[in-house]
């Protein structure tokens, strides 16, 4: 019986290798978003604005599909704060989606919060945000979801990469 068992095992490992189905695809990701004040000059005018690990915009997240992030987000700020995943499905999670007081509650000046991230059928360049008041004028950056190792894109490859992100002046210079 144990010769059996093992003989299926070993069949059934190989079936997955051979149809290229490895458990081994997705990964998992560990960011950390260190939300606090910096200071940003614009125009020879120096002021401090929010930003995540110092930089604005903030870090560019790479993931593939099917791969999982937890982001660990660290409030240092002075304001209430949540992180929205943009055109992110959030199956099965939906607490860590971003809307304040709405699918999850904000973190709180000096808490802090981990963030799962599901990558499930995206692909291509999307980005993140601040949901909260005028946070989300300074906190945002890129997620860039590349296709499942051994796919293609379902458009033309693209042939570089430069994430532009486009915003209004509208909230940033009420705050510069």
């Amino acid at each position: 019986m144990w010769l059996i068992m093992k003989v299926f095992v070993f069949h059934f490992v190989v079936l997955l290798i051979l149809f290229g189905v490895s458990p081994s695809q997705a990964a998992t990701h560990n960011y950390s978003f260190v939300v606090k004040e910096a200071s940003y000059t614009r125009l020879c005018s120096t002021k401090d604005i929010l930003t995540v690990n110092g930089l604005f915009p903030g870090p560019t997240l790479h993931l593939r599909q099917g791969d999982t992030a937890f982001v660990h987000v660290h409030n240092k700020g002075k304001e209430n704060i949540t992180i929205h995943w943009h055109g992110i499905l959030q199956p099965r999670y939906p607490w860590s989606d971003g809307p304040e007081f709405i699918t999850q509650c904000p973190i709180m000046p000096g808490n802090s919060f981990i963030q799962k991230v599901i990558i499930t059928e995206e692909i291509g360049t999307l980005w993140w945000h601040a949901h909260s008041d005028w946070s989300r004028a300074t906190v945002h950056g890129a997620i860039i979801i590349y296709p499942k190792r051994g796919d293609r894109y379902p458009f033309p490859k693209p042939d570089a990469e430069i994430p532009i992100i486009l915003g209004t002046n509208k909230g940033i210079n009420s705050i510069l």
